[in-house]
């Protein structure tokens, strides 16, 4: 006997969500009322719990398809004698991540990962953080992701580059688009439209210069004799936005539809 996976109510204003995350796949083994599958509204994050024990036999919706109210997601083909076996091996599987968790402290040191680098790993099913980074800090990048899982490299491109440096450079080499959630498209709308609305303040914040006035006294001189102009304060702000940018990339992002797009210029 199966039993259908069904969306469930949501609120009464909300009649649509998106597949966010499939928790179990095809083959699986499941309990009642364990968690399948999440739901993401633009207001919530919500699970779909199975309605009888079984094995997933069917996954309807995939991922980041839109469903509504009552929609199937998929299928569970009932009895208890069809999990007896399966739940046997999902404990010795679920028995084997135990080791992992014992190295729990390593986490804290691990590099941080893009937000493209992530979407990428979840796409293709892959641990972003036992990728090795190559960006700064050992950050995981998109292309880490990539050539990680065995996609061409798109780091070619940068000799066709260099052989053309005087040209314009292209800027779809250096964006990188990721598709928001439902609930991050309602969060932009909701910051756009209180920006149109609410009066905008502009905040001032001190910074201690010391270190770099010292440095600047200290280069000075040898700077302008090689180079034949002054050291000014300039060229530490601008290297001060670019680590701050490759800190936080989303600080200069954007919104275009439905993705975001990070903005890379500064490589």
């Amino acid at each position: 006997m199966s039993t259908q996976i069904v969306v469930p109510p949501m609120g009464e204003s909300v009649s649509e969500a998106t597949v966010a995350k499939w928790l179990k796949k095809v083959g699986d083994a499941v309990k009642m009322d364990e968690p399948l599958v999440e739901l993401e509204t633009d207001k919530v994050t919500l699970e779909v719990n199975a309605t009888t024990t079984g094995v997933i036999s069917e996954i309807k919706a995939t991922e980041g398809a839109t469903v509504g109210v009552g929609a199937v997601l998929g299928m569970i083909q009932a009895g208890s004698a069809a999990v007896s076996a399966p739940t046997a091996s999902a404990s010795t599987s679920a028995t084997k991540p135990a080791p992992v968790a014992a190295n729990a402290p390593a986490p804290a040191a691990q590099p941080a990962v893009m937000p493209a680098a992530r979407k990428q790993a979840e796409d293709r099913g892959i641990n972003p953080y036992a990728i090795p980074g190559s960006g700064k800090d050992g950050r995981v990048m998109k292309e880490d992701v990539l050539n990680y899982a065995g996609k061409p490299a798109t780091t070619p491109a940068a000799p066709a580059r260099a052989a053309q440096p005087s040209g314009p450079r292209s800027n779809a080499d250096r964006e990188e688009r990721v598709k928001m959630t439902r609930l991050r498209q309602r969060i932009a709308e909701r910051l756009k439209e209180a920006q149109n609305t609410a009066a905008m303040l502009t905040t001032f914040n001190e910074v201690d210069m010391g270190n770099i006035m010292a440095l600047r006294a200290q280069h000075k001189d040898a700077f302008e004799k090689k180079n034949g102009v002054k050291l000014g304060f300039m060229s530490f702000f601008v290297k001060a936005c670019i680590q701050a940018l490759k800190e936080l990339p989303a600080v200069n992002a954007e919104i275009d539809g439905e993705d975001l797009v990070y903005k890379n210029y500064y490589d």
